[in-house]
């Protein structure tokens, strides 16, 4: 046996002992876990390609599916050289691996699949090879990932977005609880999350504030830095921050640009790195065709609070901050791409007049939905002039308001408008 398999079997210990897999695998997973739902499937002739921001679960997802298996598993770190190296084509892979570790079909798990030159190519030629095996890989979203591996896995990936920890997930246990406990566990859950996120390293800490500050440098000194190249780390962190405080606002480029201190065509690179990441994302208005929208804004959100209030804003308690109408909201357009993974169907609608719906959603199935954020409770089921103004001009589906209290349907002008409380919100979007 080489060197390199030696280090190999070094990751994977339960190829030397094939009846303590699944206990050995288990030994890597994070105590307590969190379950991450749904599980995605594996199939021999696509690839599972597991893209997302840094520390969201990418390898927990991996390990947990890898510990059900009966089969064996094979774990490639493809960020040790000597082991990139075995990587530079499909063919010259699976001959090494049934030379010298594994010559059964197995489960190959490619972990930080954007360190190898040619990701695309590899992954490709796995998928076609016919050798009965499962691979799964894991990457950030990174320029480098999506030019290596979006035209040559056309038909032959299945990919997967996995942001931090979505509100159903964190609310597994709660489902079993008496109506009026789950309705508290459900609040609770949903009032932290505003404030800390739901990235798990995190949610699980007993500093969950230093977790998120070591988290949000991580991006900057790591992907920035290292993957990006990005010439000015400290126009990055103000952009960063400046995203972070104009959170569900107007973006005014030129203006961040100014502060920065930078041209604004680098202002949008980085922002496009920033989006790339999965850290954030742009969203752009509804256009119905009415004269008096706008037409040309955007907005900006946080995909995780947590990080977003690392960054501006701090930890302190919702109902004392100026911004909890803002996090509210952001917590909504983030169970958004969480429940339906509807990131580029997801609109705002404003007029210059002022009537503003937060989000409107189109399915690929024509079905088009509103949805306006409150912070607070309603009392009494009572519409915005926007919300009214857009259900008359455009006829939704439906219509989902989103509070602290009220949970009701009631119709308006032939609209089904759903009162909901946020912990329904899956289940709505859902349906």
């Amino acid at each position: 046996m080489n060197q390199t398999a030696a280090l190999l079997l070094q990751y994977n210990p339960w190829l030397r002992d094939p009846h303590r897999q699944a206990e050995l695998i288990a030994a890597r997973l994070p105590s307590p876990l969190i379950a991450r739902e749904p599980m995605p499937e594996l199939r021999t002739d696509r690839v599972l390609l597991v893209i997302g921001p840094r520390q969201a679960g990418k390898s927990t997802l991996l390990l947990e599916l890898a510990r059900r298996q009966t089969r064996p598993v094979v774990v490639v770190s493809c960020e040790e050289p000597a082991i990139r190296a075995r990587c530079r084509s499909a063919g010259e892979l699976l001959l090494w691996l049934a030379a010298e570790v594994i010559d059964i079909p197995a489960l190959l798990i490619l972990e930080e699949i954007q360190h190898v030159d040619d990701a695309g190519l590899l992954l490709k030629g796995l998928a076609d090879s016919h050798s009965g095996h499962s691979v799964a890989a894991t990457g950030s979203a990174s320029y480098q990932l999506r030019a290596r591996t979006r035209e040559s896995l056309a038909g032959r990936a299945d990919r997967v977005l996995l942001l931090p920890l979505s509100h159903a997930e964190l609310a597994h246990e709660a489902r079993s609880l008496p109506l009026a406990a789950r309705h508290v566990a459900c609040r609770e859950i949903w009032m932290r999350q505003l404030r800390y996120g739901g990235y798990p390293a995190a949610w699980l800490s007993n500093n969950p504030e230093a977790e998120l500050a070591r988290l949000a440098e991580a991006f900057v000194l790591r992907d920035a830095s290292d993957l990006y190249q990005v010439e000015h780390l400290d126009a990055f962190r103000t952009l960063m921050r400046l995203a972070a405080l104009d959170t569900g606002q107007i973006v005014n480029l030129a203006s961040w640009a100014s502060e920065a201190g930078i041209a604004r065509d680098t202002a949008s690179r980085y922002l496009d790195l920033l989006e790339e990441s999965h850290l954030v994302r742009r969203v752009r208005p509804f256009l119905g065709g009415k004269r008096a929208e706008l037409k040309s804004a955007t907005k900006v959100y946080y995909l995780d609070n947590g990080l977003r209030n690392a960054l501006f804003g701090g930890f302190g308690a919702v109902a004392d901050r100026a911004d909890g109408g803002a996090l509210a909201e952001s917590w909504v357009f983030a169970e958004i791409a969480k429940c339906t993974g509807l990131l580029d169907s997801v609109r705002f609608w404003r007029t210059r007049g002022g009537a503003e719906v937060d989000f409107v959603v189109d399915r690929p199935t024509g079905e088009r939905f509103g949805i306006e954020v409150k912070l607070g409770a309603l009392n009494e089921p009572r519409l915005s002039r926007g919300a009214r103004a857009f259900i008359e001009a455009y006829r939704p589906t439906r219509f989902l308001l989103v509070n602290d209290g009220l949970s009701q349907v009631v119709d308006v002008d032939g609209v089904p408008v759903h009162f909901c409380r946020p912990w329904d919100l899956p289940h709505l979007l859902g349906s």
